[in-house]
């Protein structure tokens, strides 16, 4: 693999990796230093695009610009790329009318040479995946932050940190569907891959003297390698302020007008709290009219918009009324029930939870790591639930974990302090 971009200008390492260590004193990162790039969008740009990757060398800082809040979907409307003798490259996947993975291949091709830094690799992954875009090895500097145990791991706040430059708070939950894309925007995307190559060789270096380079490398090859579980089955119920309807008759409105607005949000690729908000749902589920004439009279579905879909949304309150099997106030599970709930429902649990947590919460601040890092709340709490006593403890939890995806780095930090914990006690 190709050496990193070399670092630009840096505070002492030393003093870096020391959480809550006051920010150096920053120089504002404006511009990119070889000038705005113009945003490749035909087949022939972008292939030229490719061309001028391929001609670099190292790895490639990656960055993908989505229009969350404002679309249905979670696509890439923006891709930087800039590798070190090449600069950057700012490519439109969406508006070359073409197949998207047919007209990226050339791209494609040109990144699976070398490895990816990304900030945040798994909120970008899944979008680059849809265009064809998938990297053969991986680096991410915001979980390389985590590991390091920094206090704060946004880009900006590492790029401070590590490299004493200032990134602009812009436009990063803007809607990039928008086109065409302002300058100042475009400014700003090119930016987040500006000093990405520099902040990965900062944050190895401080890795390397932690001794953490290889629990690092053994977790952006889990992230760049990992599929995520299926879609939880009852989305709706995530509607927010739910936890105010219990009838199980307002819980089957819910559910059908959270269905009939994500139809909609999909057909017309629009973030579905811009078709109707939840805070309406569970108003119209709770007060339940049955007229178009009620319906208005409640808050947001008197609105013009509103009321030229008022009997669509009335249907969906009709098909609740007339549902034969309503659904309960809860959705079954499949793993244990909120913690807080052991000490009443099986208190020998809750004993093994609390000694896990006080164990696994030393051996976080011997190793100077963040707890959830060391092991993934999810699964302690699966392990703890479920433990019976065996013969075996070691091997019995150390499957356990195997199973449950924990890699190696951290079992073998872990397993000996749970074991400890779910023993019992000696006669």
């Amino acid at each position: 693999m190709s050496e990193p971009e070399p670092a630009g200008p840096a505070v002492d390492p030393e003093v870096s990796e020391v959480p809550g260590d006051p920010e150096p004193p920053a120089t504002p990162l404006l511009a990119p230093r070889d000038g705005m790039p113009e945003v490749s969008v035909s087949r022939t740009e972008i292939a030229r695009a490719a061309d001028l990757l391929a001609s670099g060398t190292g790895p490639f800082a990656v960055d993908a610009e989505r229009a969350s809040g404002f679309r249905y979907s979670n696509r890439a409307y923006l891709v930087q790329i800039r590798r070190a003798g090449a600069g950057t490259v700012l490519i439109d996947p969406v508006m070359h009318g073409g197949d998207p993975l047919a007209v990226m291949t050339p791209v494609a091709e040109v990144l699976a040479t070398d490895e990816w830094v990304l900030h945040a690799a798994d909120q970008d992954l899944p979008c680059l995946a849809e265009i064809g875009l998938r990297p053969t090895a991986l680096y991410d500097t915001e979980l390389a932050g985590r590991l390091a145990n920094f206090d704060r791991v946004n880009l900006a706040a590492m790029v401070q940190r590590l490299l004493g430059l200032q990134l602009t708070k812009g436009h990063g939950a803007a809607d990039w569907s928008k086109r065409p894309l302002p300058d100042d925007w475009l400014n700003y995307a090119a930016l987040d891959v500006e000093v990405l190559g520099e902040l990965r060789h900062a944050i190895a270096e401080v890795l390397e003297d932690q001794g953490k380079a290889d629990w690092a490398r053994q977790e952006f090859e889990f992230l760049r390698t990992f599929e995520g579980a299926p879609t939880r089955r009852d989305r709706w119920r995530r509607t927010s302020g739910i936890h105010k309807v219990r009838n199980p008759r307002a819980l089957a409105a819910v559910q059908e007008l959270w269905t009939t607005r994500d139809q909609i949000a999909r057909r017309r690729d629009i973030a579905p709290g811009r078709i109707l908000p939840d805070s309406a749902i569970i108003n119209a589920a709770t007060v339940n009219p049955d007229t178009v004439e009620k319906l208005i009279a409640l808050p947001v579905f008197g609105g013009a918009k509103q009321r030229r879909s008022a009997q669509v949304w009335l249907d969906a309150l009709d098909r609740a009324r007339a549902a034969t099997d309503p659904p309960t106030s809860s959705e079954p599970s499949n793993g244990p029930p909120p913690a807080s709930r052991w000490a009443r429902r099986k208190p020998e649990a809750a004993l093994r939870l609390e000694a896990a947590r006080s164990k696994l919460t030393e051996l976080a601040q011997r190793v100077d790591v963040p707890a959830e890092n060391l092991l993934s709340p999810e699964t302690l709490r699966r392990l703890c639930w479920d433990w019976e006593a065996v013969e075996d403890t070691v091997a019995a939890i150390d499957g356990f974990l195997r199973e449950s995806s924990a890699r190696q780095w951290q079992r073998e930090l872990t397993v000996p302090v749970l074991t400890d914990a779910l023993s019992p006690p000696d006669p």
